[in-house]
């Protein structure tokens, strides 16, 4: 089972899915609005186990979670929406639910930055309620009375994604500091670390130049050494022959 982002081209195949599981059904452009809206978000489960004849042949798509940001949050606080989660009843009890509500929750705090994700569920679907409330951690909030066309209640249900945020966080951390240890290594490799500057004192200074400082000494010239005496007695000299 291959779980990847919707494309497009799957949109009709998702329709199918929907049309086969749900009685909320939808046209193709509002799949096409989320697909070119928020292309991160929603996710197909394909089964790769069926062979391709031809290079032509549609893939399998069991599964798929349709999912958006609320474009204008009434509390300000960015978050995401799930708008239909199905998956055909031959491979249900898989996991595949799971996985693609987890997978578009996650792009969502990638993403988006969002801090939490909304749902509406049947009142009288259990299965559903079932995985959202004991598998994937929802709160139910409130019910919405006769939300559904046919006048069905809903659960208006909500889950806090502060911890993915903080796993993200902490993941980001340790990518910066394999990155500090790999650079200090590469450092390292090429002969030294930075340059420090200056040195202080007779720290790093070659031992061999502060030997030749110590030969040096103070040589006097000119008038010190009696050169200008000398010149004087040699012009006297020449003036009295």
């Amino acid at each position: 089972m291959d779980i990847r982002l919707m494309r497009p081209s799957d949109i009709p195949l998702v329709q199918h899915a929907n049309l086969e599981n749900l009685p909320e059904n939808y046209q193709l452009k509002y799949y096409l609005y989320h697909a070119l809206s928020w292309p991160q978000l929603s996710y197909v489960a394909v089964d790769v186990s069926r062979p391709k004849k031809t290079p032509y042949d549609q893939p399998k798509i069991v599964g798929y979670v349709l999912a958006k940001m609320e474009e204008e949050p009434t509390d300000g606080v960015p978050h995401g929406h799930i708008t239909s989660l199905s998956v055909m009843r031959t491979h249900r009890r898989l996991g595949i639910a799971e996985k693609l509500m987890r997978q578009s929750q996650l792009a969502m705090v990638e993403t988006f930055g969002a801090h939490y994700v909304s749902l509406h569920v049947r009142v009288s679907n259990k299965a559903a309620i079932h995985l959202y409330q004991n598998t994937l951690g929802f709160d139910r909030e409130k019910t919405e009375l006769k939300y559904y066309a046919d006048g069905e209640d809903a659960y208006c249900m909500k889950l806090d994604l502060s911890s993915i945020r903080e796993k993200l966080r902490e993941e980001l951390e340790e990518e910066k500091k394999e990155e500090r240890k790999k650079k200090k290594a590469e450092g390292d490799d090429e002969g030294g670390y930075e340059d420090e500057g200056e040195p202080v004192g007779d720290v790093g200074r070659d031992p061999d130049a502060k030997k030749d400082e110590d030969k040096k000494v103070k040589v006097k010239v000119g008038r010190a050494l009696g050169v200008g005496e000398l010149v004087e007695r040699v012009e006297s000299t020449r003036i009295e022959q």
